[in-house]
């Protein structure tokens, strides 16, 4: 259960070596959070970034998780469950793809789409039913400024991130009232290693800035957050411009 204060003491990572879901997991074990489990696929990268939690003070350990293997969803994070109740679920896995080799080749823009979309429609429906059941919890989304508007240039991602919030959105409204609670995070580009190589826009962001913005918003049960906020203005313009116009900026 969630301490005096408002912090999860247990914390579920679905992409347990997300940039953006470590430094949520550091910044909560720096408040109070005592139990991460790190979910994704075996590897080196995922062991020490358990090993790196450990040494914060965590109880960290990791499980064996492929957001593409729908099928076995429900028996793995039904284990983890299973270890006790979760105060805090962050589904933090996705893929950016390469639009032009995504738009070239099918396949991989499914790849992007089956990641992005089904694998978290699965993995968030799983989870939510577990949360319900124990009848507290919170469930935060990754989203992304991505989901507003398609763009030229990111469409396959865009689109599927699109998806990805619609759903979060409509999963929040389906667990009103049930004590989950459901907060959707947008941010913008996020300096990363799936972002390296790439020019970062004007007001790009840390991990270490949307892990501030996920505590804060858990802090005031907010079901949206922008990362920055200045971008849900800028966000809302783009949304309503003509596309004739829209088709013209340099996106």
């Amino acid at each position: 259960m969630k301490d005096a204060f408002g912090s999860p003491q247990s914390l579920l990572v679905l992409g347990g070596t997300s940039a953006i879901g470590l430094a949520t997991a550091r910044r909560l074990i720096a408040r109070r959070t005592r139990t991460v489990w790190l979910a994704g696929r075996p590897s080196p990268a995922l062991d020490a970034a358990a090993a790196s939690l450990r040494e914060l003070g965590a109880d960290a350990r990791t499980v064996a998780f492929d957001a593409l293997d729908t099928a076995a969803h429900e028996e793995v994070l039904g284990k983890v469950f299973a270890e006790g109740d979760l105060d805090m679920v962050l589904l933090a896995f996705g893929v950016l793809g390469d639009q032009v080799h995504d738009e070239a080749t099918p396949p991989a823009a499914v790849q992007v789409a089956r990641t992005n979309y089904t694998g978290a429609v699965s993995a968030g429906l799983t989870c939510a039913n577990a949360l319900r059941s124990q009848g507290h919890g919170s469930l935060v989304v990754l989203s992304s400024v991505a989901a507003e508007r398609a763009r030229r240039a990111n469409f396959v991602y865009g689109s599927s991130k699109a998806g990805l919030d619609a759903f979060a959105q409509g999963l929040g409204d389906a667990l009103h009232g049930t004590g989950v609670h459901v907060m959707v995070v947008r941010p913008g580009f996020v300096r990363t290693r799936m972002t390296a190589g790439r020019e970062a826009p004007p007001l790009a962001t840390t991990p270490e800035a949307v892990a501030h913005a996920i505590e804060q918003g858990l802090r005031r049960r907010s079901e949206t957050i922008w990362v920055p906020g200045a971008l849900r203005p800028v966000m809302c313009v783009l949304r309503h411009l003509p596309r004739p116009l829209f088709r013209r900026l340099p996106l």
